[in-house]
């Protein structure tokens, strides 16, 4: 059942030409999937060239038919859907349920990008002497480069796909090793719609050096990159010599802001689906809880119970509410974490170890009184583990939350129409969720601020990451 993995470059699906290759594995239990293919360095100057060779094709398609090649992808995906989302599961971990949740937001995007493309406007402006006509006009930027991370396999390729190929742009992407199956899927639904040869690619291989090898091409004009800050950082660098465009989705460490105002049950319940979804392991996950010092007790043993509710198994099981972690490595970060907060002075609420089972299992846990100098209040955990502690008055949250350098998603649960207003314009966020933990649409701009990257993908925003403005003005 689990998909062929292959590398896609020029139209053509293959195994890399060196014949390097990694296994892939499933985290719930350890057995290895299949054997990903690596493209060697010929591989990837092939799909360079086939990248342009493509953008000059797709460009050249008006944005209906481009929109409806794209539907009828998305289509082929809703026929696959059952096989894709249990891959998903497989190779990621989450829960069968959240596999399709992913995957059906990632055809919703699909169709949102495919529709907006017919929406690309310039205008024209009036001009400053007669026999003059001049017009602004917005155009794909070029062949795409776009690395992504492990944790949302469908979503995170298809924003970059999707983004670019409703813009008229070619793209090279480096899905991750250790969830390939899903873009592979999604590359094999959209060459089947009939999707030109050489406008997708797909490739694998070492991280580091796929990357160096393309963003040294003079080939590509944009590169949109979901993953860690210092690895942000360093794909900037590289872009700069060639003066990529960038779109940059990094890391978070997003403050949840509990008010003594709000229903304190409610918000537990939805705190605890918020933190523990796809087992933390999401760059908007709520994971800094503070809680108002009136209703931090009452917080606390609601988050508990219904953390210690959370059915914890094999993604495919149908009663798992939790997966496992990506991979073994995680399982030693979140001891670390745990340990030095408790050395910091906080306590163990619940969890604060890993499940006695095959696969990468930790169990959902929550800390006390924990102190902003613990190292899980100032690194992104990405993991099952919630730290608390408490505040007594909106200024010092706001500072608080403020505190760090990232600046993707922030939450916060209160009735008061004041600490509402006093928070959108206060708190140095991209995403802010009031009384909700949604804040991702296909619809809607995602992004962050500061050292959470800069800017969106979803929304028109995201459409015009993938265009360049040119002025042309003309005499008659």
């Amino acid at each position: 059942m689990y998909e062929k993995l292959e590398l896609l470059i020029d139209g053509t699906w293959r195994q890399g030409s060196e014949d390097k290759s990694e296994p892939v594995y499933n985290p719930a239990t350890g057995e290895v999937l299949g054997t990903l293919p690596h493209a060697s360095v010929s591989d990837l100057d092939e799909a360079l060239l086939a990248s342009q060779k493509g953008f000059d094709v797709w460009r050249s398609v008006t944005a209906f038919e481009r929109q409806k090649t794209l539907e009828k992808a998305a289509r082929l995906l809703e026929e696959r859907f059952e096989t894709i989302a249990a891959n998903l599961t497989r190779e990621m971990g989450k829960p069968l349920a959240e596999a399709k949740v992913e995957l059906q937001m990632a055809i919703d995007i699909l169709r949102w990008y495919g529709e907006e493309g017919k929406r690309i406007y310039g205008r024209t402006v009036m001009p400053r002497v007669a026999g003059m006509q001049q017009t602004v006009r917005k155009d794909p930027i070029g062949p795409v480069i776009a690395f992504v991370a492990w944790n949302f396999p469908a979503v995170n390729v298809m924003r970059k796909v999707a983004g670019s190929l409703a813009a008229g742009c070619s793209v090279i992407i480096k899905p991750s090793e250790e969830t390939p199956a899903t873009a592979v899927a999604i590359g094999r639904a959209l060459t089947d719609a009939g999707l030109p040869d050489g406008v997708l690619s797909i490739v694998f291989g070492v991280p580091a050096e796929v990357s160096e090898h393309l963003c040294k091409s003079p080939i590509p004009r944009k590169l949109s990159f979901t993953g860690s800050v210092p690895i942000g950082i360093h794909l900037q660098k590289l872009a700069a010599e060639n003066m990529i465009k960038c779109t940059m989705e990094l890391g978070g460490h997003s403050p949840m802001i509990v008010f003594e105002d709000t229903d304190v049950q409610s918000a537990a319940k939805l705190c605890a689906m918020g933190k523990f979804r796809n087992a933390g392991q999401v760059c908007i996950s709520p994971t800094r809880f503070l809680v108002q010092k009136s209703v931090h007790g009452e917080f606390i043993d609601a988050f508990a119970s219904a953390a210690e509710k959370i059915a914890v198994g094999d993604g495919l099981e149908g009663t798992s509410q939790m997966g496992p972690l990506v991979a073994e490595r995680r399982i030693a970060i979140m001891d670390g974490l745990v340990e030095d907060a408790v050395k910091s002075g906080a306590t163990v609420v619940t969890g604060g170890h890993r499940l006695n089972r095959s696969g990468s299992f930790y169990a959902p846990t929550i800390l006390n009184n924990v102190s902003d100098e613990a190292q899980i209040m100032n690194a992104e955990p990405f993991g099952p583990v919630a730290p608390v502690d408490s505040f007594s008055d909106i200024d010092e949250v706001i500072a608080r939350a403020n505190r760090l350098p990232f600046g993707l998603a922030a939450y916060a649960f209160t009735k008061d129409p004041a600490i509402v207003n006093k928070l959108k314009n206060e708190l140095q966020t991209g995403l802010l969720g009031i009384n909700s933990t949604m804040v991702a649409f296909p619809e809607t701009p995602f992004g962050g601020i500061k050292h959470s990257g800069y800017g969106s993908e979803g929304g028109i925003e995201g459409l015009e990451a993938f265009l360049v403005t040119r002025f042309v003005t003309e005499t008659y």
